[in-house]
């Protein structure tokens, strides 16, 4: 494959940056449509970025925005780990521009397992300036592209797995973990149309030899209500707080 720069755009949800990415990079980046994400590359190089723009500010700046990161080691399914997780900072108001997470297995060998739910994220200190030595490294390390968030390369065991839903249907073939444009956890799969698509990660049941989706209402507490969230005995036909039909 070329490894050959391109000046592209790469959206975020606050901006965009200008940077110059190669064609593994651009591919990473696009989830399915005409546009780039920022999120799916991950880290990138400031001196590849020309540009960036805020819309907070309202306004293009020359050069990159700060990039801030930090390594938490959360374990967010079986076998799968948030190594890192920064964000593009506009330089002028502070705003976030992107946000990116890093995945990789703890065992290279082993099956990736059940997902767990992301836990809130604790605000603490960035780590702007943190020596190599001290960064997660995942399994494939490119001069181009430290890390990677969510790509197959750093999740073997996922692509080409067949992904059913939760009537054994057939809906397509996982291609990779990533980071959909509101930077939410997802598993980019290959319709049975040969068109891209993408499931939030929390509606993966299980992944095994295939991936299997679960409908989220099955996780619902016994008598919970689905209008106000108050926790009735199981077996109420009606909420006790507010009335609503069980």
């Amino acid at each position: 494959m070329s490894s050959e720069l391109r000046l592209k755009k790469l959206r975020g949800s606050g901006g965009y940056v200008m940077a110059t990415v190669t064609d593994e990079q651009q591919m990473k980046g696009n989830l399915g449509g005409p546009d780039l994400f920022l999120a799916p590359i991950g880290r990138l190089d400031p001196e590849k970025i020309t540009k960036h723009f805020c819309n907070t500010c309202e306004k293009e700046f020359e050069g990159p925005p700060k990039i801030e990161f930090e390594n938490p080691n959360e374990e967010v399914a079986e076998n799968l780990i948030l190594a890192e997780r920064g964000q593009y900072i506009c330089n002028s108001c502070n705003a976030s521009i992107a946000e990116y997470r890093d995945f990789k297995k703890e065992d290279e060998a082993g099956e990736v397992g059940s997902a767990k739910p992301l836990e809130p994220q604790v605000q603490s200190a960035p780590q702007s300036e943190i020596t190599p030595q001290q960064v997660v490294q995942p399994t494939t390390v490119t001069q181009e592209s430290v890390t990677k968030p969510g790509p197959a390369t750093s999740v073997t065991s996922i692509e080409g797995k067949i992904v059913f839903d939760e009537n054994a249907n057939k809906i397509g073939t996982a291609k990779q973990v990533g980071i959909d444009s509101t930077q939410s956890m997802v598993l980019v799969i290959t319709k049975e149309d040969g068109t891209e698509g993408s499931v939030p990660w929390s509606n993966i049941k299980k992944i095994g030899e295939v991936v299997l989706l679960g409908n989220p209402q099955e996780d619902t507490q016994p008598g919970k209500c689905s209008n106000c969230g108050f926790g009735n005995k199981e077996g109420s036909k009606f909420c006790e707080e507010c009335g609503t039909k069980i």
